[in-house]
């Protein structure tokens, strides 16, 4: 059977995209207000680790790794490897002064795209809006987690999946080392979804732990 997009599917699609854009033209926006008379070229609120200021923007680019698991209800193991770009921007001043979560809210967009490897070769893209949260830990070593989604194509099958358009979820945790005050060395675990919200059948996912390593320049 060939592939046609559903009205709905196609529907989530067009305001995800439209989420995603609008979010940024306003971020990209505010973060002027860095460079304004009175604002600050900073990244930090103080010392490196206390905290980024509202606005400072980020560009990351990594490559790793992902290894399948037979969770939820997907039967095989897909492996890959792949690498990552985000741009974001932190939206927020530093929320929970006094406690050990004190940290920064952030927005980004995130590219991924690969290769699987087992049970065979197949590619796969995709992208979407992020939120992370960075803690404020006080010293060089920034742990974040990190929550989102968006949309994918690929031609991986193997029972598992059946169709080119994915959507694809995650959620993960990692940490920045700054090397220099803006630049850092980044790490970090992403379980990543795919499948197609019963577009078409099957449709019992592809599901793998991936680990990223890479670099991140603030400004």
């Amino acid at each position: 059977m060939r592939f046609r997009l559903s009205n709905s599917a196609g529907g989530l699609w067009f305001w995800i995209a439209a989420l995603t854009l609008g979010c940024f033209c306003i971020c990209g926006a505010r973060a002027q207000e860095r460079f304004q008379p009175g604002g600050t070229n900073s990244i930090w609120v103080g010392e490196p680790g206390e905290g980024f200021n509202r606005w400072t923007e980020e560009f990351g680019v990594g490559i790793g790794a992902g290894f399948g698991m037979t969770v939820i209800t997907s039967r095989g193991t897909h492996d890959w490897v792949l690498g990552d770009l985000e741009y974001g921007w932190v939206f927020s001043d530093v929320v929970g002064a006094g406690h050990w979560y004190r940290g920064n809210w952030q927005i980004l967009l995130q590219m991924f795209g690969g290769s699987q490897f087992y049970p065979d070769t197949a590619y796969f893209v995709g992208g979407g809006p992020l939120i992370r949260y960075n803690f404020a830990a006080g010293h060089r070593l920034v742990p974040f987690v990190d929550f989102g989604g968006g949309v994918a194509a690929t031609d991986i099958r193997n029972g598992d999946l059946s169709t080119t358009f994915e959507f694809n979820l995650q959620a993960g945790a990692g940490t920045h080392w700054f090397v220099r005050d803006n630049m850092a060395l980044t790490l970090q675990y992403r379980f990543i979804h795919l499948s197609n919200a019963g577009i078409e059948y099957p449709n019992l996912g592809v599901n793998t732990s991936t680990l990223l390593a890479g670099v991140t320049w603030w400004f």
